[in-house]
């Protein structure tokens, strides 16, 4: 293909992800009171717990504002799967063979490890935080909280941990590539974790519980991807070298 030919098929592939996200976008505006029942269901069973507080909204334009912001977020997290098919359609064709059964099973991958990160924030990490935050500082205190900050900051979590547990996943891909090792994973650490530290304060609310709780899932995830490194990719490698070792012995 040419090079006018590669960017219209790109342009194709692009009108195709937006009519997805469009369609996904009304669909999940329609059902947005179900979706946001959802959300706010781990901070309801906290606030009944405690007796502390309940969810206000504070604007007359906050309950529309917090279903389009709601819509945007869901309708990029569910449709996700039909627009990265159609970039990996589009990637595809440049890729040989081999390399396109290989890069198969990392998709796969890829989809569980972020089910299960937005299943992890849902069900450990937003009852946790939320109980610890009612529960700190000073007693007989009743919380408002704002029912468009909620939406929107459990719609990120939910999306920035699907995407967090994909460093396992990453961490395999570059191994595969031969752009890092366990070795060299493992030299990295004191600064990866630093970053994470930095990123977790930055997009956490400003507390020590929400950072940590964000921070240690991120040094786990890392420590797991060292470890799949080393168990999955250095084997792998270290068979294909001496399989090449043997034929180009028996070659000469």
């Amino acid at each position: 293909m040419s090079m006018i030919e590669h960017l219209e098929e790109l342009r194709s592939t692009l009108i195709r992800v937006l009519i997805i996200v469009v369609i996904t976008f009304v669909l999940s505006y329609s059902f947005g009171e179900y979706i946001s029942e959802i959300l706010l269901k781990p901070l309801r069973l906290v606030l009944q717990g405690s007796g502390k507080g309940q969810i206000v909204y504070l604007g007359l334009l906050d309950k529309v504002i917090s279903q389009l912001q709601l819509a945007f977020w869901s309708s990029t997290v569910l449709s996700s799967p039909l627009w990265f098919f159609e970039i990996w359609r589009f990637l595809k064709p440049a890729l040989y063979e081999h390399e396109s059964k290989v890069i198969k099973p990392f998709i796969f991958v890829g989809f569980v490890l972020f089910a299960i990160g937005v299943c992890f924030a849902y069900f450990v990490v937003f009852p946790l935080t939320f109980k610890l935050l009612l529960d700190f500082g000073v007693g007989e205190v009743s919380a408002s909280i704002s029912l468009k900050d909620y939406i929107v900051l459990s719609s990120k979590a939910l999306l920035f941990f699907g995407i967090a547990f994909q460093l396992p996943n990453v961490a395999l891909i570059l191994g595969f590539m031969g752009l890092v090792t366990k070795y060299s994973l493992r030299e990295m650490r004191r600064y990866v974790f630093t970053s994470f530290a930095v990123a977790s304060a930055m997009i956490t609310p400003p507390d020590v519980v929400s950072m940590v709780a964000l921070w240690l899932p991120l040094i786990v995830l890392y420590e797991l991807g060292i470890w799949a490194v080393a168990l999955i990719v250095h084997p792998y490698l270290e068979k294909v070298h001496m399989g090449s070792s043997m034929r180009k012995g028996d070659e000469e």
